[in-house]
């Protein structure tokens, strides 16, 4: 007897007139906004300007999307270039199939073009969107639901996904949910960054190592669940191998930043800086202009008076001198 799965969409298209609305393609959206969203609070938070984020997200966006797209080709060539296979459906993104790890590493390409375009230090930028980073995968992975992909072994366990689409050589039935682990994971993994920020004033870079060696824990076991076609090295997932490759650079990283260069960075947008600087003198200034005028309002006070003195005797002068004629 059924009593509970969580069940899969029955389509993940949406039409709207001649229009097609894809699930897959609106969970990425949203998550690329809150990405920026939270990015940006934590930004302003230290000290840099309102639309920095989004200035350099136009960069990272595009070259992440296009990294994972390259990975997921790459990583599963078979799909698109074997036998009886279209090499065109390697452009069709919506249909599923973007690699977090080319993702992240060539959308770093583009952040560091809109940086360095910017002034500013990527690292400092990496640690603001590190946590959002976090929370847009978490919800990029309900894409995989609409596309009922990307699941595990077949359990009966009454939160087992039912997958009831039979194309691309899908079998259905009931499956772990994969998609709904790693969704949960990262959003662990996005509070988890969070909390340590506050906690450790993490900078230079450190969040966002702390992001991605989170995320590589949680992938490689949830990895290890799934039941899709892989390349396998030695007995593990081509992921597993990956997860593990950068997890390891991820603390190296953590640990000898932590030890080169401690702390937080004090500015993270030198125009701030320099705005700073002028209104900081633009204060100083005025509050010499107000010193002098104070100084000076008495002299003219005084000033006053004598001339209505001189001007008062001028006026008995005249009197007399008239009464004297007289």
């Amino acid at each position: 007897m059924e009593l509970a799965y969580i069940p899969s969409p029955s389509r993940g298209v949406y039409h709207l007139g001649p229009i097609p609305l894809r699930g897959y393609a609106f969970c990425i959206i949203i998550g690329v906004f809150v990405a920026v969203w939270l990015g940006n609070k934590r930004w302003v938070a230290r000290g840099g300007k309102v639309g920095t984020v989004a200035d350099i997200a136009v960069w990272a966006v595009p070259f992440g999307l296009v990294g994972g797209r390259l990975y997921h080709v790459i990583t599963d060539y078979e799909l698109y270039f074997s036998e009886g296979r279209d090499w065109v459906d390697a452009f069709k993104v919506w249909q599923g199939g973007l690699g977090i790890w080319g993702a992240i590493a060539l959308g770093a390409v583009g952040a560091w073009i809109g940086c360095r375009r910017r002034g500013i230090p990527l690292p400092a930028w990496a640690d603001a969107l590190a946590p959002g980073i976090a929370f847009a995968q978490a919800i990029g992975r309900w894409g995989n639901w609409f596309n009922q992909e990307l699941y595990g072994r077949e359990t009966h366990l009454p939160w087992a996904l039912h997958i009831t689409s039979s194309t691309d050589g899908r079998v259905p039935g009931y499956y772990q949910p994969t998609f709904l682990y790693e969704s949960l994971w990262c959003i662990g993994v996005g509070f988890l960054v969070i909390w340590a920020d506050r906690r450790f004033k993490l900078g230079h870079g450190r969040a966002f190592a702390l992001y991605v060696a989170a995320y590589c824990v949680g992938r490689g076991w949830i990895e290890y669940m799934r039941v899709d076609d892989a390349h396998h090295i030695l007995g593990l997932r081509l992921n597993d191998w990956t997860a593990m490759i950068v997890f390891l650079l991820a603390v190296t990283y953590f640990v000898i930043s932590a030890k080169k260069r401690p702390g937080r960075e004090e500015v993270v947008e030198p125009d701030t800086e320099a705005n700073a600087d002028a209104d900081a003198s633009g204060g100083e200034t005025d509050g010499d202009d107000s010193a002098a005028t104070s100084e000076e309002e008495p002299k003219k006070d005084a000033d006053a008076k004598e001339a209505d003195v001189e001007n008062e005797a001028d006026v008995k002068k005249d009197e007399a001198e008239s009464a004297k004629k007289g």
